[in-house]
């Protein structure tokens, strides 16, 4: 994409009304704007890295053996009255009526709907374990909307519903989506720490949300460092196998958010200089919540015996926007975002220091075409800006590679790659340069 002809508002300045880092670096790098109290456009460098983590998301989530479905945002009040939740949610709903009068709401999450879809068509235990899911807009009516998009109220969210015909069952289908928000979090480039969890309005009696540690985090946290160290589940991890060994080696550590946190058992369980007390981002979380839906809205399966159960349940989120501002938070610096790779909207800047100059025009569009004809995203800033400027304008925005090119270079047969993670800079020849981005 030839910067020329995108569209990339960046600021200078950090706006005033933006107090944490991810909200100031998302205003400045040009990735949202604010249309209203926690309602935002996302524009296209940000909407670029939503989609790559939605993606993901996606990967994982199929990979763990969910199916992917999608489900509207508006839902029937009925639903939720009869599974009880609508009049006890609270002002956090946003409640509507359409024309004829009926009864709706915006959607902040989908138990109600999933079930009424699962009960429609699913009638015997052959067809279990079922794990349904949807990437969808939902909304929360947050009284104090902040933080940017990590405390808005509207916002992107992967929901996943499992069903399964008994505790035992269930009991595994929480774990695979256990293993496979570890292996999501760690494909883009964080290091999110499973902690127990109340269940708050979903229900149930098993939870844990995935944490990411961060001084501007509105959960404090309790943890053993150790759980720093884990390794994320490998990429062939088996999801019919037993994977209680893989959790194990995180939930045998104490970690838990301060609703939950004992401190007396902290104390007992972790050694003094192996306590960390911090803050934290939560990302996503899991629950097992039982007959809690099934009860309520008749969702019954034949068992093999013939005889009539209600399903068990289960349901597991991701924040999808969300993380976008959680990434940003654990990947920054004084001179702006620093994009894991996975996750950035280019993975490489191309930098023409002298636009307008013939030689470096040409060479700049001989990379440019290469790069793409090679399957790279990379973003040329073809613009007539000063150097400095440009050079501040690809810090901002945080893609993992820079390449400069300019007269003097060419002159040397060299261009300049910049890491932005390191910040390593490297002369090298432009074959080399581009076997490098290649790779």
């Amino acid at each position: 994409m030839r910067l020329s002809r995108y569209f990339l508002p960046t600021l200078k300045e950090n706006p005033a009304e933006a107090q944490i880092v991810s909200h100031r670096l998302m205003l400045r790098a040009g990735m949202i704007r604010q249309e209203a109290a926690g309602i935002y456009a996302w524009l296209p460098l940000g909407f670029a890295v939503l989609r790559k983590i939605e993606q993901i998301v996606r990967e994982e989530m199929d990979r763990a053996g969910a199916v992917e479905l999608l489900m509207p945002t508006l839902q029937l009040a009925d639903l939720w009255r009869e599974s009880g939740r609508y009049d006890a949610y609270g002002p956090e709903m946003l409640r509507i009526k359409d024309r004829h009068e009926r009864e709706l709401l915006y959607g902040p999450t989908n138990e109600e709907m999933i079930t009424e879809i699962f009960r429609s068509y699913v009638k015997s235990y052959k067809a279990l374990p079922l794990n349904l899911y949807h990437t969808q807009w939902k909304f929360r009516d947050e009284q104090r909307p902040r933080f940017g998009v990590m405390r808005g109220r509207e916002f992107l969210m992967k929901d996943a519903y499992s069903f399964d015909i008994d505790e035992a069952a269930a009991r595994l289908s929480y774990n695979r989506m256990f293993v496979a928000y570890l292996r999501m979090f760690a494909r883009m480039g964080l290091t999110a720490i499973p902690m127990r969890a109340e269940t708050g309005p979903i229900g149930g009696d098993l939870s844990h949300e995935f944490i990411i540690l961060a001084e501007t985090g509105e959960s404090g946290v309790f943890i053993n460092k150790d759980v720093l160290d884990q390794p994320p589940p490998p990429a062939d991890v088996d999801y019919q196998s037993d994977l209680t060994p893989l959790i194990s080696k995180w939930t045998d550590l104490y970690a838990a958010t301060e609703d939950v946190h004992d401190q007396a058992l902290f104390e007992s369980q972790v050694p003094e200089e192996k306590r960390v007390n911090t803050r934290g981002i939560e990302v996503g979380q899991v629950f097992y919540f039982g007959t809690k839906y099934s009860d309520a809205m008749k969702a019954i399966v034949k068992g093999s015996d013939g005889k009539d159960y209600p399903i068990h349940g289960g349901s597991y989120g991701v924040g999808v926007s969300r993380l976008v501002g959680g990434i940003i938070e654990a990947c920054h610096d004084e001179n702006g975002i620093i994009w894991p790779e996975s996750v950035a909207p280019f993975k490489v800047g191309l930098v023409n220091l002298k636009s307008g100059d013939a030689e470096t025009d040409a060479a700049c569009e001989d990379i440019y075409a290469k790069l793409r004809a090679a399957g790279v995203e990379v973003l040329y800033d073809d613009t007539d800006e000063r150097a400095g400027a440009k050079f501040s304008n690809m810090d901002l925005i945080g893609l993992p590679w820079q390449l400069v090119v300019g007269p003097r270079g060419l002159k040397n047969g060299v261009v300049e790659i910049k890491n932005r993670a390191s910040g390593d800079r490297e002369e090298m020849s432009l074959d080399a340069a581009l076997a490098k981005l290649v790779a």
